[in-house]
């Protein structure tokens, strides 16, 4: 029982992904523009989303007209 719970300890740690979580890493600086060109994009996908499905609701259609 003593060697299965070694094992398992060492696989953990040398798991890419618990390396990456647990690595100490740099702080970078982002651009003013990147980061409102990522804010602005993210706020017109959920404007996509919120139409998409506002579409469905009234037409019952995905593509109104279309589908």
């Amino acid at each position: 029982i003593r060697s299965s719970s070694r094992s398992i300890r060492n696989n953990r740690t040398n798991h890419s992904r618990y390396i990456l979580m647990t690595k100490k890493t740099e702080t970078r600086t982002i651009e003013k523009e990147k980061f409102f060109a990522e804010k602005l994009n993210g706020r017109f996908a959920m404007l996509g989303f919120v139409a998409a499905v506002g579409a469905y609701a009234t037409t019952g259609q995905i593509i109104p007209g279309i589908f």
